[in-house]
């Protein structure tokens, strides 16, 4: 943080001069910038303004913003957030590579393996939303869900390995059955005869840490219901998913707290 004096000099400059400088600093030192003032902090809240523009501009892969990738997140200060917690290239399977878009991963055609990924934040407080899609085959096991950074992401043979293990909760879009511990604990949606997962298809993952709860919801606002309860307090737990069919992809876009009703 700039000294009083210093951020008072900052302050008194053009907003067009204020405007560039701030295209330079990554996303948590403009949310501090925010803090120094009240000239700043104007500046900044406008999600559609020139900073974030320019933001993104600097930022974000040009076919991302140009196509339907990111038409949920309806700011350009949402887009840039999105690629702030989009998938986490260190905690993917050696299998899988984050594409250039920065919100896709691809897995490679590899036989009897299982592939996993995570997002580069994980959360232990506070409520959180994000999308997940899939842009191929799901194959005989496709799974989205929630991981503590402990969790593997990767393991031999055709498995369901978000929720094969303590470190990790899902949902099995293939059979529709939540995971968790390698126990199976029902299925899920709670309907009789659930709509299957058509490819494609965005499903809202909603996290609340302060009821300790993971739900899901369909694109068109459908709340499908509380999947897990009891999620462990206090563990930072982060986006995650795992595919087994080889050149699937899947998208995940963060799009904050969840807009309830």
């Amino acid at each position: 943080m700039a000294p009083p004096a210093r951020a008072a000099s900052l302050a008194a400059l053009p907003r067009s001069i204020l405007e560039y400088i701030f295209t330079f600093l990554d996303f948590n030192s403009l949310r501090n910038c925010a803090l120094v003032c009240r000239r700043f902090h104007v500046l900044l809240s406008d999600e559609n303004g020139e900073v974030w523009r320019l933001q993104c501009a600097r930022r974000l892969a040009p076919d991302a913003l140009q196509s339907e990738l990111l038409s949920d997140a309806p700011t350009y200060k949402a887009k840039l957030r999105g690629l702030y917690h989009a998938w986490d290239p260190a905690e993917c399977s050696r299998n899988v590579y984050v594409k250039a878009n920065g919100f896709t991963i691809h897995r490679n055609p590899v036989a009897q393996s299982t592939d996993a990924a995570k997002g580069k934040i994980g959360f232990r407080s506070g409520r959180h939303c994000w999308e997940v899609w899939w842009e191929g085959p799901l194959g005989t096991v496709a799974v989205i869900g929630v991981s503590t950074k402990e969790a593997p992401v990767h393991c031999q043979g055709y498995v369901a390995l978000m929720g094969s293990n303590a470190e990790s909760w899902g949902w099995n879009l293939v059979d529709n059955v939540l995971l968790h511990n390698g126990d199976c604990h029902g299925t899920y949606p709670h309907l009789n005869n659930p709509q299957k997962y058509q490819v494609g298809e965005r499903i809202r993952v909603i996290l609340d840490c302060e009821d300790q709860t993971l739900s899901f919801e369909r694109q068109n606002a459908e709340f499908l219901g509380v999947a897990f309860r009891k999620l462990p307090e206090g563990t930072k737990l982060y986006p995650a998913v795992s595919a087994v069919y080889g050149n699937t992809e899947v998208s995940m876009v963060y799009l904050g707290q969840p807009l309830d009703g």
